[in-house]
């Protein structure tokens, strides 16, 4: 009797063993089986000593500029919520060097050496606008006050490599030609319609095949307007670089003989500051010297 009982035990034994190794087994099999699914995801490595530039554009802007009234030609709420969510990235991101803006797009420079992300441009593509997008929308109320937001808005981006300094600069010049080459236009479009009393049609056909110097000469002779005058901020776009800043603060301490005294404090720190001027030229990147990294070659 004792036999048997003891071969039955045994039996149970053997078959949840046995059991207990097919279980794992067959989680092991589940992970394997499934697993080959990753094979599917494309390398998007970034290639090493270039900077990476990730470059957002509203989505179907010009009809979101109209359904939330912006003011023609530039509306300085709207470039200041621009500026601030860039801001928002690049606190997030201090890998970013430089970051340039104008209307509704907003290029930012990651350093050649960056390893954020391992370097994954469909990683930094889709934080950047992410963290864009989401500041846009909180920090609307802080331009726009009590002017409701409509609708979402939208950003597309797209990554590009630079390898060297020179490429660098010379796309972020295209960039802020871009900017004189627009704002020069939509200045020149929108006085026609506002001061000069045409219609959208009529100053549209006014400018049509008009050369920089046509425009700026119109502006002055017919309304006595210098273009060159007008706000570095909407001839020059936005941008953002960090820069070591002194801070100072007075706090009153007590002495040993409970008397009260001021003393003021200094510290350095490093703080994203905004700059408004021509970026085309050397004197810029002179002044900033750490924004750049070495050529290699």
């Amino acid at each position: 009797m004792l036999s048997r009982a003891s071969a039955l035990f045994g039996n149970l034994a053997k078959r949840s063993t046995e059991h207990l190794a097919l279980l794992c087994t067959s989680c092991v099999m589940a992970k394997s089986k499934f697993e080959y699914v990753r094979c599917f995801e494309t390398d998007d490595t970034c290639l090493r000593n270039c900077y990476i530039v990730v470059r957002l554009d509203g989505r179907n802007f010009h009809k979101f500029a109209e359904q939330h009234n912006f003011m023609k030609p530039n509306d300085d709420r709207a470039l200041g919520l621009m500026a601030r969510s860039a801001r928002s990235v690049m606190e997030d991101l201090e890998d970013i060097a430089i970051a340039y803006g104008q209307s509704d797009e907003f290029s930012f420079v990651f350093k050649r050496s960056t390893n954020w992300f391992k370097r994954r441009g469909s990683k930094l593509m889709t934080h950047v606008a992410s963290q864009f997008s989401s500041s846009y929308v909180f920090y609307w109320k802080e331009y726009f006050g009590d002017q409701p937001l409509l609708y979402p808005p939208g950003f597309d981006g797209r990554v590009v490599l630079y390898p060297t300094n020179r490429n660098l600069k010379d796309y972020l010049s295209w960039r802020q030609a871009d900017c004189h080459i627009n704002n020069l236009y939509n200045t020149s479009f929108w006085t026609l319609v506002h001061k000069g009393g045409l219609s959208t049609t009529q100053a549209e056909e006014r400018l049509n095949g008009t050369l920089s110097a046509d425009k700026n000469e119109m502006l002055f002779s017919e309304f006595n307007m210098n273009y060159n005058n007008e706000s570095p901020l909407h001839r020059k776009g936005t941008t953002l670089i960090w820069e070591k800043v002194d801070e100072t603060s007075t706090k009153r301490i007590t002495l040993p003989k409970e008397e009260e005294k001021e003393v003021t404090f200094t510290r350095s720190r490093r703080k994203i500051t905004a700059h408004n001027c021509d970026i085309i030229g050397d004197l810029f990147w002179e002044e900033h010297p750490d924004i750049l990294e070495e050529d290699n070659c």
